[in-house]
């Protein structure tokens, strides 16, 4: 177990350590408070000195966004292509997220934070991390973000193809982007014989597997390799009223037996994930792409279809070609039987102060119906 070491009014304090993006500990803890300058906390944080925030809550937060501001003064470098920018990119969003973690609070052993008009944390905490056993640091920007979550997984997420509102947990990807749903939700369905079947192969949330319900199918199997993401599903399944048309089953990728259509949205960019958080966009040398191609005819019913959900950016920023997909497909056994496409619609694809801005806005989100040979 990691822990991290201060003195903190001449006297030596302990605590665990935890970090969702498996940072190490900080060799060097120092305490920090109102009276900390943001000039002074940007340079020991560079430094590589941890900074426990012992101030008021909201002052760390506003003391969290000027170092920010500082980090930000220096924008990332373009590269002589699309991939090396994008690397460059990756570079520096790490170097910004490693130097904002080093000013950490301290939780309480029920996960309480004492500070000066702190919010009441420990539902989100808990929701997060599990139940409390002993007082644990984490990094400010960490609970933040774990706080963000507690609230969309109150709030949910509306989702206008299913009708309804999808509640993600934390560190589940959240269908934030409808894009991808509103293609799986016009498809036309493979022609079938009898009780239809689905699979949802790395269902996150699990609203891809409610949609496929939705839209007739008697039984959906959904999987995932995350705990987090079965029990999130599971969570949204309740919800929906839907409990006795969907299981839920895993870790795995594949379910036993076969479908009458096996739906995937794999991560889209073929890049390392830094942390568990980042594993619903970055898939290392396109590990689950060409796991769920290679395994897709073996899980196919007679006529059955697999669909794969698939973005062109990584094409885009030249980090996988289209004839590297296609041969993927053709050596996994299966042929196109039709593309649907579609632009994106979120935000980013207009932020023109977005590094990535010319791929982001040239994107295209593709639904590719597959069959077996």
């Amino acid at each position: 177990m990691s822990t991290i070491n201060w003195t903190e009014n001449n006297t030596p304090r302990s605590a665990r350590w935890h970090s969702e993006s498996a940072t190490w500990p900080p060799c060097r803890v120092a305490v920090a408070d109102d009276r900390m300058k943001a000039a002074t906390a940007y340079r020991l944080a560079c430094e590589g000195t941890a900074l426990l925030w012992r101030g008021d809550f909201h002052n760390g937060r506003l003391l969290l966004q000027a170092m920010g501001r500082r980090v930000d003064r220096k924008p990332p470098r373009q590269g002589a292509g699309p991939a090396e920018s994008f690397h460059l990119y990756r570079r520096a969003r790490g170097h910004r997220a490693r130097v904002l973690g080093r000013l950490l609070v301290l939780l309480g052993e029920d996960h309480s934070l004492d500070l000066r008009r702190a919010p009441d944390v420990r539902r989100a905490c808990t929701e997060a991390y599990g139940l409390p056993s002993e007082p644990m640091a984490v990094s400010l920007t960490e609970l933040l973000g774990v706080i963000g979550a507690h609230q969309w997984r109150t709030k949910g997420v509306e989702v206008p193809a299913l009708g309804a509102r999808v509640h993600p947990h934390y560190g589940v990807f959240s269908p934030v982007r409808g894009e991808y749903v509103d293609l799986v939700g016009r498809a036309p369905l493979p022609a079938s014989v009898g009780r239809r079947i689905a699979f949802d192969v790395g269902t996150g949330t699990g609203v891809l597997a409610a949609l496929l319900a939705r839209r007739g199918f008697g039984h959906v199997v959904a999987t995932d390799i995350s705990t987090r993401a079965l029990a999130c599903a599971r969570d949204n399944v309740r919800r929906l009223h839907l409990t006795g048309r969907i299981d839920v089953v895993g870790p795995g990728l594949f379910p036993d037996g076969r479908a009458n259509l096996v739906v995937c949205n794999p991560p889209w960019i073929p890049a390392r994930p830094n942390s568990g958080l980042e594993q619903g966009v970055y898939d290392a040398d396109s590990g689950m792409l060409r796991s769920f191609l290679d395994g897709l005819a073996a899980r196919l019913a007679p006529g059955g279809e697999g669909w794969l959900i698939l973005s062109d950016l990584a094409e885009r920023l030249e980090l996988r070609t289209r004839s590297e997909l296609l041969s993927a497909i053709a050596a996994a056994g299966l042929h196109v039987v039709d593309r649907i496409d579609t632009s994106p619609r979120h935000p980013r694809a207009r932020d023109t102060a977005d590094p990535l801005h010319s791929a982001r806005t040239a994107e295209i989100t593709s639904l590719w119906r597959l069959a077996a040979d």
